[in-house]
């Protein structure tokens, strides 16, 4: 990868930008709107936005007003965790296309595996989403059809029953968390690894991160989203002002070495920093 605007290849063929701009708790107004088409100027070409972020109407007049042709940008959202199965699935997608305005999305994730509304139900609540994104996919509605915070038991679950398996899986990955046994699993399956929270909600403070930040003349944010790309790894880093854009991008002009990567082994003692999977509180 030498830009934000490479591509990997998921399994159905479709590209999709190695680094994507994530729009988690920014507001539904014109200041996200003037946000996005920043990035989108800076270079980026894939945004990232979800239902529950509330903020797919912004995200949508973003793409469709910031001077570019629709089928330059690579667009993805996610089913909330009030809408599994079948029924609610096909309606809320209904919405989330209302509010983007747009007549079709890249990427379409399952949020989360085991809302707490479906969490007794979960398998068959996810076979009846997924029978959903198959036939919205079949339809040209959606170019790829994937997951988020699926670990290893949930994909196999859905498994038994898909005709289609997933492209994407996205998970909280940075160097604190860095869910080997997930990531290995979708490697061997041929699914695409997207990381959520690579900056590590800002937490950039480490000696080790300060130490390498001064030994490549870069900052934190960039050692540990470079980290992200060395691994496959494709990070959606979140940003409000365009020298932090810039900032995210520049990391294609140096390498981590070996030995720098097994230093950063030592943040793995601070974990998670977000939800674990099978106890989501919402």
């Amino acid at each position: 990868m030498k830009s934000i605007q490479d591509t990997y290849v998921l399994s159905n063929g479709v590209k999709i930008p190695c680094m994507g701009f994530g729009t988690f708790k920014l507001p539904n107004n014109e200041h996200t709107v003037d946000i996005i088409k920043q990035a989108i100027d800076c270079g980026y070409r894939h945004i990232d936005t979800a239902f529950v972020y509330e903020n797919e109407e912004a995200t949508g007049k973003a793409v469709r007003s910031c001077g570019l042709k629709r089928n330059e940008l690579f667009i993805t959202s996610k089913l909330g965790n009030r809408d599994h199965g079948y029924e609610n699935t096909m309606k809320e997608f209904e919405m989330t296309m209302n509010n983007l305005g747009l007549d079709y999305l890249d990427l379409y994730l399952i949020h989360w595996p085991k809302p707490l509304k479906y969490r007794d139900i979960w398998k068959e609540a996810n076979e009846g989403t997924w029978k959903a994104f198959e036939e919205l996919y079949d339809a040209g509605k959606i170019k790829a059809i994937g997951v988020s915070n699926f670990l290893p038991e949930h994909i196999e679950a859905l498994l038994e029953t898909v005709r289609i398996a997933p492209m994407v899986n996205q998970l909280e990955l940075h160097p604190q968390y860095v869910q080997r046994e997930a990531v290995s699993y979708c490697k061997d399956h041929m699914i695409i690894v997207e990381a959520w929270s690579p900056l590590i909600r800002g937490n950039l403070d480490h000696p080790i991160l300060l130490k390498l930040a001064a030994k490549y003349n870069k900052t934190p944010a960039q050692i540990v989203l470079r980290w992200s790309i060395q691994h496959g790894f494709l990070p959606l880093p979140k940003a409000s002002g365009r020298e932090r854009m810039l900032e995210n991008k520049d990391i294609f002009d140096f390498e981590l070495s070996e030995e720098d990567i097994e230093a950063m082994k030592v943040l793995e003692a601070y974990g998670r920093t977000g939800a674990h999977p099978d106890t989501t509180p919402f």
